[in-house]
């Protein structure tokens, strides 16, 4: 059971309306490395972890991923607000604008639609860990590109944040990896960690 604690994690206070902008940052909303991709996998990877430990960690990291998603909508929100018919047309928002207006609709930059064929829960502890891993640095590598095209300082200012937040999960889910390999080798079955492993059963 969760407390919803109402207010953002970190403050969004957008002051200039960017249409542009926003097309590129709904993606960390529903595209293939975003925030709701990361929620679900997290919370639901955890079922199958074998320590209390790494089951509370992905717990706390799913959870704070649903107000990651929450800051990226409202920087989209904020983004799109009292734009004009104008300011939609000339910053290609407009295909967006038709489908949803300027409700918040979980897609990648690219338009694709969120998926679940996105994410990935295997049962094994080694692979959803790695899974982890790589799913906060390619996080973090879309966020760097934002930054990269954005020159709005309020935009900016939020999105550090957040990058911040994906190389901390990803120091997290290395200590995790940690807590596996050396509380139960029987479950890490990468031959690389269990000397044991018979390569003839392969």
């Amino acid at each position: 059971m969760w407390t919803y604690n109402k207010q953002l994690q970190y403050p969004v206070k957008i002051k200039n309306p960017n249409a542009g902008l926003a097309k590129i940052i709904i993606t960390q909303v529903g595209g293939p490395d975003g925030e709701l991709g990361a929620s679900l996998r997290y919370l639901n990877q955890r079922f199958s972890m074998p320590d209390r430990r790494i089951v509370g960690m992905l717990t706390d990291i799913g959870t704070e991923e649903l107000g990651h998603m929450e800051m990226v909508a409202a920087i989209v929100y904020q983004l799109t607000r009292c734009l004009t018919m104008d300011e939609i047309k000339r910053s290609g928002f407009d295909a967006y604008f038709v489908d949803h207006t300027t409700g918040i609709y979980p897609q990648a930059a690219s338009g694709f639609p969120y998926s679940a064929a996105q994410m990935q829960v295997k049962g094994d502890v080694i692979t959803d860990l790695h899974e982890d891993l790589a799913a906060e640095q390619k996080a973090r590598v879309t966020y760097d590109n934002i930054l990269r095209l954005s020159d709005d300082p309020d935009v900016n200012d939020a999105i550090k944040f957040l990058r911040e937040r994906e190389i901390v999960h990803y120091q997290r889910f290395g200590e995790a990896l940690s807590i596996a390999q050396d509380n139960f080798p029987e479950k890490t079955n990468f031959y690389v960690f269990n000397p044991s492993f018979d390569r003839q059963k392969r």
